[in-house]
């Protein structure tokens, strides 16, 4: 058996790595100019998520003093490491962001700060500030602080210096919270000279700060900007005469008031001040506090004005028709025939929209049940559930509300979908539901017919556009009714069913791909064709990539395309010879999970919704389903061939060579993404 000592990569360091590719795309010049300020914004989103809930873990690990044992690092060591590489990183970023401003000023658009205002730029910023932002501000004396849980998570302030030039002796401190939301964080000003000018919401503060203060005497202003980020765990409450509803609603409020865990501000402030504040919040390991620049906060660059400037964006590429899903034609009727897989962005996602439609006004459906893990914040696909109900069918739901981050649209979409008549399901103690299904039950000739839908990705308008899914429209009876049967385990609990196609956790999902991985090694060994590829987003669980390199050692030729985590290191002579590992990172989210097996030659594919990690496995209930319909396996091995072909997008994940581009020996350029746009593209216009 292979020992995993030294043989893992720390999943925290590599989820690390991960974010260094998407900083890789904003760094790149080859990525349009106004993509990689937004590359920029997801990366820096990116890290405020890992410092709420991975570096929180951490901290609390480390303050029971455990230890993971199978790696030999303490949780003090990891963390002395993760603020190693976000150090080198964020030198990265303030590169980058340097480069991009400057990039952005041969195109005639400057970001400009207070400072550097023009008469009449002065007097547009001041108007705005008074009708727009004046109303917003709500300053809070320093000394008059006496809730070190006020300043809250995700929210970027000022910390404001108030000084009068008459009087020396005057001298006050302020904190002023940049309301963005509601507003933009950004304020174009009008062009002048065929230039375009654009200014941070905190620099409209800071220009306008005189409007708020003057009236007490002061006339100098100095202001700093500061940010606090919190542990996102959820203490949830045990309480049996709450419902789960209400428990959930009162543990996303305590999460405002988390243990902080990063504080990071304006390296310039004075040191008396930032003594004062720290003093204030409670602040006492440095080693959870960084001075940076003059803004914070870049997650609001994911939101960066849309400019008429199409050259520096993307390419256009609108979600593309489906050769069997033509328009005025029943979806039933379709899927009846043959099963058809959608594939987001490519594809549309109104497909769904127009499925759960066509169910609510069909007077041959009786029922329609579906699970929701992110719901979109404005839902046709919920308004199609509630007018379903409205219609007379019986609508049942189950929405998960520990969907982390999502805790609170999910809360507003139950009320919602409760004050519709459509029933929803408690969510499971122990176990999150991550699972993607729909299913409808229809009478055809007094029986009972059933259509389901089995997706990698969330029911979700607004992930559909950049997340890469994949998403499976079937009549297959025996899939279908195994998706029945996941539906009844949600409202019995205790029966746990048995299914004939569907492969699900907590139950069986590890052993399963683990069986399928020793039948590689076994054809192996007796000379036959056997390979894997596997497609996913992380990589973490233990027990199957020592699997993996058990096949690797054996002959079993496998790739991985793994979006985030890889704790498994291909390329070790004598472990992983036979593995290559790589990711690939561009304009949409890879996020589909694609798995295929040589099997001696008569490969089997399986989507899913797990990745290969324990919760996916232990924690979850999970669904991975077989494609049995031959035109959806050649799609999805010629998706898995052009991505094996990447040579433009695609990073290597080994130890020596993280996030080296990959080479693939030919010379034309394959960018998989565009490739599988053109791909899709022509099947429709050959159909």
């Amino acid at each position: 058996m292979v020992k995993l000592k030294n043989n893992i990569i720390n999943r925290e360091l590599s989820w690390l790595e991960f974010n260094a590719r998407v900083l890789q795309e904003a760094s790149d010049p080859a990525t349009p100019l106004l993509e990689r300020l937004k590359f920029l914004g997801i990366f820096s989103n990116n890290r405020d998520e890992f410092f709420r809930v991975r570096v929180a873990t951490l901290n609390r690990m480390k303050n029971i003093e455990a230890l993971d044992v199978n790696i030999k690092e303490s949780p003090a060591e990891v963390l002395a490491r993760i603020r190693e590489t976000v150090t080198e990183q964020e030198k990265i970023f303030n590169e980058t962001y340097q480069q991009i401003v400057e990039a952005l000023a041969n195109q005639n658009i400057f970001i400009i700060n207070e400072q550097q205002l023009s008469e009449s730029q002065s007097s547009f910023v001041s108007a705005y500030f008074d009708k727009h932002v004046r109303a917003l501000l709500f300053p809070i004396i320093l000394d008059n602080l006496d809730d070190p849980t006020s300043l809250q998570d995700k929210s970027i302030y000022l910390a404001v210096e108030l000084l009068s030039s008459i009087d020396s002796s005057k001298h006050e401190h302020a904190i002023v919270e940049v309301p963005a939301p509601p507003l933009s964080r950004f304020l174009i000003l009008p062009q002048q000279e065929g230039k375009m000018y654009i200014m941070l919401l905190d620099d409209v503060i800071r220009h306008g700060l005189h409007h708020i203060f003057s009236i007490f005497g002061y006339d100098t202003f100095n202001a700093y900007t500061i940010k606090i980020t919190r542990d996102a765990e959820l203490d949830i409450d045990n309480d049996v005469h709450k419902s789960f509803l209400e428990i959930m609603s009162e543990s996303v409020k305590q999460r405002e008031w988390g243990s902080p865990v990063r504080f990071v501000f304006d390296k310039t402030i004075p040191p008396v001040f930032l003594h004062k504040i720290r003093q204030k919040l409670l602040l006492s390991d440095d080693d959870k506090q960084r001075g940076g620049g003059r803004y914070h906060n870049f997650k609001d660059f994911m939101n960066f004005p849309q400019l008429e400037l199409p050259h520096l964006y993307y390419p256009p590429m609108p979600p593309l028709a489906h050769p069997d899903l033509p328009p005025k034609t029943s979806i039933f009727e379709v899927i009846r025939r043959k099963d058809v897989m959608l594939h987001y962005p490519y594809q549309s996602f109104q497909y769904i929209v127009d499925f759960l439609r066509e169910a609510s006004i069909d007077p041959d459906v009786r029922s329609i049940k579906m699970t929701f893990y992110r719901a979109a914040s404005q839902s046709n696909v919920m308004n199609a559930l509630m007018n379903a109900a409205r219609n007379g069918k019986a609508v049942t739901v189950f929405l998960e509300l520990q969907a982390r981050f999502d805790e609170q649209a999910n809360i507003y979409w139950a009320e919602q979908l409760q004050k519709a008549g459509v029933k929803v399901l408690p969510t499971i103690p122990g176990l999150k539901v991550h699972s993607k299904l729909v299913l409808i039950r229809r009478k055809e000739n007094e029986k009972n017919v059933y259509y389901a839908n089995v997706s990698t990705g969330n029911f979700n308008e607004s992930t559909a556009r950049v997340y890469a899914d994949e998403s499976l429209l079937t009549a297959n009876q025996n899939i279908a009714t195994d998706v029945y049967k996941v539906f009844q385990l949600f409202e019995a609990r205790y029966a746990i069913p048995k299914f004939k196609a569907l492969v699900v956790s907590p139950f069986n999902n590890r052993d399963f791909f683990i069986g399928k991985i020793n039948r590689e090694i076994r054809n192996a060994k007796a000379g036959k064709e056997a390979w894997a590829v596997i497609k996913l987003n992380s990589l973490v669980d233990r027990k199957i990539t020592r699997k993996l390199y058990e096949a690797s050692v054996a002959g079993v030729k496998i790739t991985i395309i793994a979006r985030g985590i890889c704790i498994l290191i291909p390329g070790i002579p004598g472990v992983s010879d036979n593995i290559e590992a790589f990711s690939i990172v561009d304009k949409y989210l890879e996020h589909s999970r694609i798995y295929v097996f040589a099997n001696d030659g008569k490969k089997e594919f399986y989507i899913s919704s797990a990745d290969w990690m324990q919760r996916n496995f232990d924690y979850r209930i999970e669904v991975s389903v077989p494609i049995y319909d031959a035109d959806i396996k050649e799609e999805l091995w010629t998706m898995l061939q052009i991505q094996m072909a990447d040579n433009t997008k695609a990073r290597l994940l080994n130890r020596d060579a993280i996030n080296q581009y990959r080479t693939t020996g030919s010379e034309n350029p394959v960018r998989s993404q565009l490739e599988i746009y053109n791909y899709f593209r022509e099947r429709l216009m050959d159909s």
